[in-house]
């Protein structure tokens, strides 16, 4: 039975499509969305379009940026010669927060997950390589401990080692299975600290 009109089932409906938001906080959205101003409704469905239609991926490094390169990778001040590899932009989120990396990253848009069917060449992995070709003395590889993320820590190390370039990989303190955005910031600098060559 439906105890709404179809215009607030819609929103929560639709509210609820979001990850991690299910039917209660749906609701529980809806209900704050409806009770606000007008105009700050508006400026919130503008600023989603907005970010929607100008938000692209960085040339370099694959992160998301509303300009042609990021501030990391257009910054100065950062060790253009340490890149890190990680999986998603919530990944470098996640490091930039520590504030004591000073290198580069690559966004990889994913694992390596054969049960998914994600193989080496769905992911960044040959615009790693291109980058590979610059000045570049080591390659920090910072995957979730999950078994994709280890794979895929397996395949770049592969990849890489022939070339010369040190290839090290955050060290444990990151807890096997777990999601770097999701981890605080001082297991972070440890586990980048504790890296390892692989």
């Amino acid at each position: 039975m439906d105890y709404f009109s179809n215009h607030i089932s819609r929103l929560i409906g639709e509210l609820s499509r979001l990850p991690g938001i299910g039917p209660k906080s749906a609701a529980r959205l809806a209900f704050h969305i409806i009770d606000m101003p007008e105009e700050e409704v508006e400026e919130l469905a503008a600023s989603m379009v907005d970010a929607k239609k100008n938000i692209h991926y960085c040339k370099t490094c694959f992160t998301i940026t509303d300009e042609e390169e990021c501030p990391i990778c257009r910054s100065r001040s950062r060790d253009h010669s340490t890149i890190m590899v990680v999986e998603t932009t919530r990944d470098l989120a996640a490091y930039e927060k520590t504030g004591k990396y000073e290198g580069v990253y690559h966004v990889l848009g994913g694992a390596i997950s054969p049960m998914l069917g994600i193989g080496p060449s769905d992911i960044r992995l040959k615009e790693l390589v291109e980058r590979l070709r610059g000045d570049v003395k080591e390659v920090i590889v910072a995957t979730n401990s999950s078994l994709e993320g280890e794979t895929t820590a397996m395949y770049i190390s592969k990849l890489i080692k022939s070339s010369g370039i040190k290839v090290s990989r955050i060290a444990s303190g990151v807890p096997v299975g777990g999601d770097l955005e999701c981890i605080d910031e001082v297991t972070l600098l440890r586990a980048l600290d504790g890296r390892v060559e692989i």
